[in-house]
């Protein structure tokens, strides 16, 4: 049976058994007809998936794993904060009038910091050896690159994704992604490999503060073989909505780095400082953790990219995925 069912299941009933009720407090989140949103919630729940024993899909209700592909895309590979470069419509409560949802998610990824523990040698195992034709050489701080008159033609530019060189302060510039890539590729048994989504400066400019805020990427190995490990942290989590697509989602990006540093994706350690269950939801849940469980599915991942930025939602796949009935209509809190 799926380890995944098992672990949701013992959540889902710790929270409603034991779990704090807020009815009646000052909360934020309200439903569309204007009544507030209250839940039970557990503080601190932790929670272990290994991919080399198993993908973590739930089975009681079938986890769209091609759409929650497409969601940690847009923010990890795209790099967006716009809703119209997302296939699904999950963020449109959140987006303005021109689809953007601030300063959030992918915006904070796409921000690119000066990185003074990136060498030439580095970037050359990383890259490859010929720095001409697979680095961008910036000539001036966000400046020039070659014949290239804008910073904003330079934004454009996809290869080999947002690594920039400042001749005059000799250091790199890199978005939070890329850095992770080459650290687990020139120093894989860092501590300092992670990423982090909550800039306080840019908190009043984002729709919606980040839920899963931040990653922490640890490698050990196994018979001779480098497995990469990922701790997700997020403050808050809509357990009914969210949970299995969350783990998904991560589980999915995990393999994808795995693959392009060559190492075997392991552990997904995902740690939820509010699990909570919105009241209008506890029926829902109660009916879904009495479901039968199935066999977990088989993960596939497209054996021909290697490429972190080559990967599309076209190239993920549940094999004999079984599952319960999908459960329709679920009241969304906003």
């Amino acid at each position: 049976m799926s380890q995944a069912d098992v672990i949701f299941k013992r959540m889902c009933r710790d929270i409603i058994d034991n779990g704090t009720d807020t009815k009646g407090e000052a909360v934020r989140p309200h439903w569309p007809d204007g009544e507030a949103a209250y839940t039970i919630k557990q503080f601190g729940v932790v929670n272990r998936y290994d991919l080399r024993e198993e993908f973590p899909a739930v089975t009681l209700r079938r986890t769209a794993i091609k759409s929650a592909t497409d969601e940690i895309l847009w923010i990890w590979q795209k790099k967006s904060n716009n809703i119209h470069e997302l296939h699904s419509h999950i963020w449109d409560e959140w987006a303005d009038a021109d689809g953007s949802i601030g300063k959030a998610y992918g915006y904070q990824l796409k921000k690119k910091y000066l990185w003074r523990d990136v060498t030439d040698e580095g970037i050359k195992k990383a890259y490859g050896d010929d720095l001409e034709k697979n680095l961008l050489k910036v000539i001036k701080s966000r400046g020039v690159y070659l014949n290239l008159d804008t910073e904003e033609e330079l934004d454009d530019l996809t290869e080999p994704h947002h690594v920039w060189y400042d001749i005059c302060e000799k250091v790199y510039l890199m978005d939070q992604v890329d850095k992770v890539l080459y650290d687990l590729k020139v120093h894989p048994f860092s501590r300092r490999i992670m990423t982090n989504l909550y800039d306080f400066k840019d908190l009043p400019e984002m729709n919606l503060y980040p839920c899963a805020y931040s990653c922490t990427f640890n490698v050990t190995e196994e018979n001779g073989q480098k497995v990469l490990n990922m701790l997700l942290n997020q403050r808050s989590q809509d357990t009914l909505t969210a949970n299995n697509w969350n783990v998904c989602q991560y589980a999915v990006l995990l393999a994808m780095i795995a693959r392009h540093v060559d190492m075997v994706p392991g552990v997904l350690l995902h740690v939820i400082a509010d699990a909570h269950i919105y009241d209008r939801h506890i029926p829902l849940v109660e009916e879904l953790i009495s479901r039968p469980e199935h066999p977990a599915p088989t993960f596939w991942l497209n054996p021909e990219k290697h490429d972190f930025y080559s990967f599309t939602r076209d190239d993920v796949r549940l094999d004999n995925y079984e599952t319960g009935e999908q459960i329709k209509d679920i009241p969304v809190a906003i």
